[in-house]
């Protein structure tokens, strides 16, 4: 598996930490939970979006692109690091947000990601839920081309053969550190939305024959939809490796019971995780993917998902900046 015949840019800061939460473990009784902190990846705050990027930024400067297009929902994570990559490649950026939750204040639809993608300088459009964002994106880039311009289009989450090589290349960064520090890893747990992030780190495990499962907690599509998606990303990806067929059906694993009411709609167990988390481990995740992500595991633990002295790692997939979009669902004392 030669990721270096693949063109890419580099954006972040890797790799990132994998450090023990030691006060975590002790609370819930084990297992020993781990967590890779893709939080730090570095670009406009950091998040799992930069590594894949890295690699489509690249394959956008390959085709002469001198603006890019992307969507996601209004506190997009990925949008936000698009804008941030593209600001510092010096290409123009359109971000197509849609209403996923139909939320009208003022916190969610300005403060946060959205702050951050006007701030990179990246024109910003909105879009009601519901939209063919993908055909609102090819219909942008067709208004673009006869402007004059050279649009390069990323689909939401960056999830595409390119992007998902980003995952691959963390799986092998993951092994790596695990041999370096003498870790046996019996799992890797982490929140899985538009499929990349999960297809290209079942990609790469399987491809390096590592044996360790992938626990996708979702966070949107229901299990059958989410396993579905990401397999067929995953048997894109590998076919882009050029190691078809490597990834079954059996490899794919998502849970999907703690979505609660939709995309982005805050759930008792995710603040309930979040909260933990700040207070045990000085950590921030985020209220729409790691919160969850997070709130899964801990009740998966609880269930006895895990074997007292398993090893989880746990994929912080970054998006705390989301935090400042949802001030009043965390209950917090006023001063």
């Amino acid at each position: 598996m030669n990721l270096a015949r693949f063109a890419r840019v580099r954006l972040g800061h890797m790799p990132t930490p994998l450090e023990p939460m030691d006060n975590l473990s002790r609370h819930l009784g084990g297992p020993r939970l781990w967590i890779k902190r893709d939080d730090c990846t570095g670009l406009s705050s950091g998040g799992n979006k930069t590594r894949k990027l890295e690699f489509l930024m690249a394959d956008a400067l390959g085709r002469k692109a001198d603006v890019v297009i992307t969507q996601g929902a209004t506190q997009s994570n990925h949008a936000r690091q698009t804008a941030a990559a593209a600001a510092k490649l010096g290409l123009e950026c359109h971000i197509l947000l849609e209403d996923r939750t139909g939320f009208s204040d003022a916190a969610y639809n300005q403060s946060g990601n959205v702050l951050l993608d006007k701030l990179h300088g990246a024109t910003v459009h909105r879009r009601p839920g519901g939209a063919d964002m993908q055909a609102e994106m090819e219909s942008m880039a067709a208004e673009l081309r006869a402007a004059g311009k050279t649009p390069y289009v990323i689909p939401g989450g960056g999830s595409n053969p390119v992007g998902a090589l980003g995952y691959v290349n963390a799986a092998l960064e993951l092994v790596n550190q695990a041999a370096e520090m003498g870790l046996r890893i019996d799992h890797v747990v982490h929140a899985t939305g538009s499929a990349g992030t999960q297809a290209g780190l079942v990609t790469g495990l399987v491809a390096l024959n590592t044996g360790i499962p992938v626990l996708g907690i979702g966070v949107r599509a229901p299990k059958e939809k989410q396993e579905a998606n990401v397999l067929a990303l995953c048997q894109r990806t590998a076919e882009h490796l050029g190691l078809p067929g490597i990834v079954k059906a059996e490899h794919v694993v998502a849970n999907c019971d703690y979505v609660g009411q939709g995309y982005g709609i805050p759930t008792q167990g995710m603040v309930d995780a979040l909260k933990l988390v700040a207070e045990r481990e000085g950590i921030l995740l985020d209220p729409v993917y790691s919160g969850k992500g997070m709130a899964g595991l801990i009740d998966l633990i609880r269930k006895g998902r895990f074997g007292k002295d398993e090893n989880v790692v746990f994929i912080h997939t970054g998006g705390s900046v989301g935090l400042f979009g949802y001030p009043e669902a965390f209950d917090l004392p006023k001063d």
